[in-house]
């Protein structure tokens, strides 16, 4: 546009309105959109595939997760039922001492 305006002022190949500059940008464009279209649809498929593996992986650490929780639980119903024995065995050695104690102290 320059050139044409400043260098070539006496006699420009495109006059002002810049027909011909225009032409070159609307087909300059008109080639640019499919190439612009093309790139979207790949990046598009590209982007469903990364969210289909998220996808992927999250439905996997939420499984393990579930696992580990059951895995928790059935730990702790084991340790409970554990404690509940030591109890049990606890209670017994106390009843035994309260009946020693008592024997002492009738036969004193």
């Amino acid at each position: 546009m320059l050139v044409n305006i400043w260098f070539l002022s006496k006699q420009p190949f495109d006059p002002y309105p810049f027909i011909l500059l225009n032409l070159i940008l609307s087909c300059l464009a008109a080639i640019q959109a499919p190439i612009i279209m093309m790139s979207q649809n790949r990046q598009e498929q590209k982007d469903r595939q990364r969210g289909e593996h998220d996808y992927k992986i999250n439905l996997k650490a939420e499984l393990e997760i579930k696992l580990l929780s059951e895995k928790i639980d059935h730990l702790l119903v084991h340790q409970n039922k554990k404690l509940l024995e030591i109890q049990e065995v606890q209670t017994d050695y106390l009843e035994d001492l309260m009946k020693g104690i008592k024997k002492n102290r009738i036969e004193k």
